[in-house]
């Protein structure tokens, strides 16, 4: 069964992010390393006129406390998605838990996670949207 498809009409930020990381991907390719990627996307963000914050310390809830430990996240858009880059050779499980632990630790509720070394960039984009469950807790 086919996924519908997802346009610009349905989520007009995460569709400007991921067209920004299309450009990059257009113009250098899969093969290089993350930290190339990531500071790429920091111009194509800038061009797209996205506010964001990159690698922004977002502290930690705990048992009713912040700790004093710090994640943090390639970028937060807008204050609205966050977005994790990866320049690896297969996104496994474990890269899906740590965008969802992000997501739920920072309260945002979209998130992206990209990987940049692949030949066609559609083919390593992953899209994170936590609602709330009866009962309150956020799910997946």
């Amino acid at each position: 069964m086919a996924l519908p498809r997802f346009g610009a009409e349905d989520d007009p930020l995460t569709y400007s992010i991921i067209g920004c990381a299309i450009r990059v991907h257009k113009k250098l390719g899969p093969g290089l390393n993350e930290s190339v990627y990531n500071e790429c996307m920091v111009t194509s963000l800038q061009s797209a006129g996205l506010s964001f914050r990159r690698h922004a310390a977002v502290r930690i809830p705990y048992e009713g406390k912040i700790l004093d430990k710090v994640f943090r996240p390639d970028f937060v858009i807008e204050d609205e998605v966050l977005l994790e880059l990866k320049s690896i050779n297969a996104i496994l499980p474990v890269h899906d838990a740590q965008v969802l632990s992000y997501m739920r630790l920072a309260a945002i509720q979209r998130g992206l996670l990209i990987n940049f070394n692949v030949a066609l960039l559609k083919d390593g984009i992953r899209r994170f949207i936590l609602t709330k469950a009866p009962g309150g807790r956020l799910r997946r």
